[in-house]
């Protein structure tokens, strides 16, 4: 956890569903205010891709506990040059890939992947961060000064992982936003009814809709948070 006084205290928790936009915020928000960006999602998909390399049954927790502790996973927390390795190998594009979205949710189930996620998390932000997920105002860094939860329409929020997903909407525009929209859902389901850390937004967060706005006014506004917390860029 962190303290009441120090660089840890220069900390943004970002938490929100698929799609929601949180990782495009928060780079944008690191950036500015010359913070690391922490995309813990990315160590969920980098702890799947290990799990799935493995080929051991999701279903056995006591197994994909094992493998993921075994696993050696490297954030990069450069807002302009995010990345992950796995066992050394940068594993940046292959954990985005269907396989790994399929099954992080059954694997980021599992408590001790949870405990040992969360540990490399707050290891990251012990000098001040913005750090994005689902479970980062109420778990990561709950007593964070500024917690923020993105949200957006679920329509929205396909259409825009569509877009990043395809590289802009084809004709056959409607048929991928609409099973994106599916997967979201089914994400959105497994993260918020998990026992170990759904997905829900911290009682003392803000929440912003991002449903009308663009990245850039939320970057804008997620920055004001910070100000009035007296989170400032870095001198």
């Amino acid at each position: 956890m962190t303290s009441a006084t120090g660089p840890e205290r220069r900390v943004i928790a970002l938490d929100g569903p698929s799609g929601s936009g949180k990782s495009t915020v928060a780079r944008g928000v690191a950036r500015v205010l010359g913070l690391p960006y922490v995309d813990t999602g990315a160590t969920y998909r980098a702890a799947t891709l290990a799990v799935l390399r493995a080929q051991v049954d999701l279903a056995d927790p006591v197994a994909v506990e094992r493998v993921v502790a075994a696993a050696r996973i490297e954030l990069s927390t450069d807002p302009g040059a995010p990345g992950v390795r796995l066992d050394g190998e940068d594993v940046s594009t292959e954990i985005r890939g269907p396989e790994v979205t399929a099954a992080v949710s059954a694997v980021s189930a599992v408590a001790g992947v949870r405990d040992r996620l969360v540990a490399l998390q707050r290891g990251l932000a012990r000098n001040g961060a913005v750090m994005e997920g689902r479970d980062i105002g109420t778990v990561v860094l709950a007593d964070a000064p500024v917690k923020v939860f993105l949200d957006a329409d679920q329509e929205v929020r396909a259409a825009r992982r569509a877009a990043e997903e395809q590289a802009g909407v084809t004709a056959d525009g409607g048929a991928v936003v609409a099973a994106v929209a599916v997967d979201l859902a089914r994400r959105d389901r497994l993260d918020s009814s998990r026992a170990a850390s759904p997905l829900q937004a911290a009682p003392d967060a803000v929440h912003v809709d991002a449903t009308a706005l663009d990245a850039e006014q939320v970057i804008a506004r997620v920055l004001q948070l910070a100000e009035a917390a007296g989170v400032r860029p870095a001198r």
